[in-house]
């Protein structure tokens, strides 16, 4: 007969896993939520040459660079790879914060620390930034950012379902041992 704690760590460090990667796309989800009106204000606009140019490299650049070269080549694999790191050592701290542990912004290498806080930053300065352009320049950049997170969604559950079925994300976890 097992103990109660042998079964309940593995237990919540699974919990933990799945709330991680549930967080991480809820996070992801509100802001493809969040920029869709924008972006779809676009439909009625009347666009000269400059801003359908404007509008496809900002597809092509946000769907290729952020969709698939960051976030499905670097960034949802290293997610999940936390995530089953996590699964594996539970603390209490990465299971209630495991959204946040999952991205990198503690219990981290000091690299890793720097690059998810740097980029946070500069995408909370590029949000600011966005903010003060007029239509149909704001519909046009949020267009490619819901695209770009929309992409990086779909990669973190690929991975996330890759890894349930026992084909592991091949990503560093970038912790600190």
């Amino acid at each position: 007969m097992s103990t109660g704690k042998s079964t309940a760590l593995p237990r919540i460090g699974k919990i933990g896993a799945v709330w991680g990667v549930l967080g991480v796309s809820l996070l992801f989800g509100s802001a493809v939520f969040r920029l869709l009106p924008y972006a779809l204000e676009l439909r009625g606009a009347a666009f000269a040459w400059h801003h359908w140019l404007v509008l496809a490299l900002c597809l092509v650049a946000m769907g290729y660079g952020k969709g698939y070269h960051l976030f499905h080549r670097k960034y949802a694999p290293r997610v999940v790879a936390r995530a089953a790191y996590l699964a594996r050592n539970p603390t209490f701290a990465r299971v209630v914060f495991a959204p946040f542990f999952c991205m990198g912004f503690f219990h981290a290498t000091r690299k890793r620390k720097i690059v998810s806080y740097g980029m946070t930053s500069l995408i909370v300065g590029f949000i600011v930034w966005v903010r003060t352009l007029d239509q149909p320049w704001h519909g046009i950049v949020d267009a490619g950012v819901a695209l770009g997170l929309g992409l990086g969604m779909v990669s973190i559950w690929f991975f996330a379902l890759r890894a349930l079925a026992g084909k592991g994300a091949d990503a560093p976890t970038d912790t600190p041992e």
